[in-house]
């Protein structure tokens, strides 16, 4: 049963911020909504995956100062806890399209300014959770925001023909990760890493990084999990 499929669910909450004054402002203006329920507040990466962890919401306002606090790993691990749950990010200043398709690369459902009207965060928790579409602020990242629309209009390639090892490339780039970390983390060549991400441009239909991981984002493929580098014995990290 989906959300929308029942008038008594409400679309679980939880506000992670550091400063108390807007957790508690968002809060007050969810507490009027029927379908906007605040489960839970965090001021720290640790305390969003814990919370998350343990209440499962269905969407995470979480501002962008905690996401870096929590290193490029916090939206893999966010997405292992409650995989449904969608991340909305908040800034204090406009971002950057740099910063907005970074962030989108991670996994971001959606990007909202602090200083906009209240009403926008209702539309954006039902726009993002209800309809299942992104929220993005058009004028700071329009080439993110027409592709989105693009790809949503039309019809795109099958995607059955990927192989394991592709389907793995794809998310370290959802990580953030370049190349040269990808081929050292598998223990491959960059060329081999650079050969297999044009066989999947191919197959997909699209021309570049920025493309795929917004058509995996958009079609919502299965990827298998990133396996942190520690793990692996290498001295490598995400790309910052």
């Amino acid at each position: 049963m989906s959300l929308r499929s029942s008038a008594k669910k409400k679309i679980r909450v939880l506000i992670a911020d550091r400063e108390g004054i807007f957790r508690f402002g968002l809060k007050e203006l969810f507490a009027v909504e029927d379908d906007l329920r605040v489960v839970a507040q965090a001021h720290s990466a640790a305390q969003v995956i814990e919370l998350t962890k343990s209440l499962r919401p269905h969407l995470l306002f979480v501002q962008s100062e905690i996401i870096t606090e929590g290193g490029g790993n916090l939206f893999s691990e966010l997405r292992h806890q409650a995989p449904k749950c969608k991340i909305v990010v908040t800034f204090s200043t406009v971002p950057s399209e740099e910063q907005g398709i970074r962030f989108v690369q991670l996994g971001a459902s959606g990007i909202i300014l602090k200083s906009v009207e209240p009403s926008l965060f209702i539309r954006c928790a039902r726009k993002v959770v209800w309809d299942d579409e992104m929220w993005l602020p058009h004028k700071q990242v329009t080439s993110m925001a027409k592709f989105v629309e693009t790809t949503a209009a039309q019809p795109l390639r099958p995607v059955d023909t990927l192989t394991q090892r592709e389907k793995t490339i794809i998310s370290y780039l959802m990580q953030g990760w370049r190349n040269r970390e990808i081929a050292q983390h598998l223990t491959i060549t960059e060329q081999t890493v650079k050969n297999h991400l044009r066989s999947i441009y191919d197959k997909v239909g699209v021309s570049d990084r920025l493309e795929l991981v917004l058509y995996a984002i958009h079609q919502k493929l299965l990827l298998p999990p990133v396996q942190p580098a520690q793990q692996a014995g290498a001295e490598l990290k995400p790309a910052p």
